[in-house]
């Protein structure tokens, strides 16, 4: 945890989270263009709500940011959660509201292949990259890492129902797939917000990182044998 590690790994992990901030809201600002500009060529009200989200993605990660640029990262740590908790809640009244007016339309929206290209992208960036920010944050033993970290997995969700709703929308003609799809997608960022309001933070990666830490153990047990 954070207390065995030395003045140099600590530095070298605060670099890391800045990185990581750094390149999430990069791509983040290129994945809200992209996305709202698709979702206006389709008139896909789902599209757009995913450029929204992408914008809260990048009020969290300079939450983040604007924490580990401070002389004392560690001070500033339950400002920061609250914020995170706010861009939950935000991610949440976007979705919901997109969906919500999407299902009240009936109307789906058309073909986007661009639409189908940035959610696919986002699908294999950001599992990586959230696993790289839950990794450093446990070690940091940081909430709002660990806080941020859920933001992305989030994304991962909205990217898959957006995506997911395209394809099926495309085939069958099932325009309210996305919209119901984000509305699960909502519930689950307002509970996050709710955790992480109350500091309440955990690893989205809990069984993978059980596993992993079972299996150091054994590899350790092992050795001494």
């Amino acid at each position: 945890m954070s207390a065995a590690l030395t003045t140099e790994r600590r530095a070298t992990l605060h670099r890391r989270v800045r990185f990581i901030v750094g390149f999430t809201i990069t791509y983040n600002v290129i994945e809200a263009i992209v996305a709202v500009w698709a979702g206006v060529l389709a008139s896909s009200a789902a599209l757009i709500g995913f450029g929204l989200d992408s914008v809260v993605e990048v009020l969290s990660a300079a939450a983040i940011a604007w924490q580990f640029t401070r002389k004392d990262p560690e001070r500033w740590e339950r400002v920061t959660v609250k914020a995170i908790a706010i861009a939950f809640f935000a991610l949440a009244a976007f979705v919901t509201v997109d969906a919500v007016l999407s299902l009240i339309q009936a109307e789906g929206p058309d073909h986007s292949p661009f639409g189908l290209g940035i959610t696919a992208l986002s699908l294999v960036i950001m599992p990586l990259l959230a696993w790289y920010e839950v990794r450093t944050g446990r070690e940091l033993d940081s909430n709002s890492v660990m806080a941020d970290a859920k933001q992305l997995i989030l994304c991962v969700y909205l990217s898959g129902a957006v995506f997911i709703g395209l394809i099926l929308n495309s085939l069958f003609g099932w325009w309210w797939a996305d919209s119901v799809a984000a509305l699960v997608v909502a519930v689950l960022a307002i509970r996050e917000g709710i955790e992480a309001w109350r500091g309440d933070v955990e690893s989205p990666f809990e069984v993978l990182e059980y596993l992993e830490d079972d299996d150091a153990a054994d590899y350790a047990e092992e050795k001494i044998r």
